[in-house]
């Protein structure tokens, strides 16, 4: 397939993860990664190039070694880091059953975080033996703390945003909740350190998930909450996700439409690896509904590659900096001194 050079960008976003984590088992498996060369074909096929957001259990899963080493060899797909918590070392228990409370990074004190993040860098740079420059943050959940330990690390690039959609409902360790992204921006930024909700001057590129809210929500920004939600939720889906589920074939149609109407620089997908096993996750619990997860990936792939390119994030970055003179010196003169270290 020839390559859209001046087209907006496709970028897929994969959290690389154990098997049905949802079910919070206390063993975690990784069988979902005998699953992965399917979907890496796929996106192959169509000229795209997944981001693999990886998390501890699948950077040592021997299958999904061999699949990302192969694809960073024939630059096919990126290798970044997703950290969960509860099983990246070094693990020290935070409550007192962190396999059942699944607790955000954010919950622990800045120094365990910092080890958590270095010990998820290295292990994926050392198994890859490549740089990490993308990530995501497990169960979205994100801060400025984390932010700064992420530049420090080198990372330029972040998707945890999920513009319109709160966390903060969904618990971490007891009496902690998750990030609130109602208010932040949906269009790509450089995240400010002190406040990630805003563009700031730091080498972070923040690049939101694809999502965009109702127009129901945009006439009546209360019209999902109290007694009014069940009502609204029957005229319009509140929030609509490049990501699957099963159902949603014609919403993500509709919403590759707007974001093509906008002019968007980019759309951002994302799943789980694990939902591409049957049982591997609540969305698709047999071989038919993956069958099905499939076909509607066909329809959707094949009508984004009309009008979107495939990109990795850290290359989406690399050519979004290179368009901005002065981000692309500081870039350089980033590049020179790390080198001279």
């Amino acid at each position: 397939m020839r390559e859209r050079t001046h087209a907006p960008s496709f970028l897929i976003t994969i959290d690389t993860e154990g098997d049905n984590l949802w079910g919070r088992p206390q063993q975690v498996g990784t069988r979902n990664a005998e699953y992965l060369p399917r979907f890496q074909a796929l996106c192959e096929r169509f000229g795209f190039k997944p981001t693999y957001l990886t998390n501890n259990e699948m950077a040592l899963s021997p299958a999904f070694q061999e699949l990302g080493r192969d694809a960073l060899k024939r630059g096919a797909a990126e290798i970044g880091m997703h950290l969960h918590a509860w099983d990246s070392p070094p693990l020290v228990p935070l409550t007192d059953a962190d396999h059942e409370h699944h607790p955000y990074l954010i919950d622990y004190a800045a120094p365990m975080m910092r080890e958590k993040i270095a010990h998820m860098t290295d292990l994926l740079e050392d198994v890859f033996a490549t740089k990490m420059r993308s990530h995501r943050a497990g169960r979205w959940a994100f801060n400025e703390t984390y932010a700064e330990l992420l530049l420090e690390r080198g990372y330029c690039v972040d998707c945890s945003v999920t513009p319109g959609h709160s966390w903060g409902a969904m618990s971490g360790a007891p009496g902690k909740f998750g990030t609130d992204y109602t208010n932040f921006p949906d269009q790509p930024y450089f995240i400010d350190p002190t406040n990630i909700a805003q563009a700031g001057e730091s080498t972070l590129l923040e690049l939101p998930v694809t999502i965009r809210s109702s127009w129901l929500r945009r006439c009546w920004p209360g019209a999902y909450k109290g007694g009014f939600k069940r009502f609204a939720r029957r005229i319009a889906p509140e929030l609509t996700w490049l990501r699957p589920n099963g159902s949603n074939l014609d919403a993500m149609l509709s919403l590759v439409d707007w974001a093509e109407r906008r002019r968007l620089p980019y759309i951002e997908f994302m799943i789980h690896s694990s939902e591409f096993m049957p049982g591997g996750s609540p969305y698709f619990k047999t071989d038919e509904a993956v069958t099905g997860l499939y076909s509607d990936l066909e329809h959707l792939f094949e009508r984004i590659s009309r009008s979107f390119k495939g990109q990795t994030m850290s290359g989406f970055h690399d050519d979004y900096v290179a368009a901005i003179p002065s981000r692309s010196s500081a870039a350089g003169q980033g590049a020179a001194a790390s080198l001279r270290a």
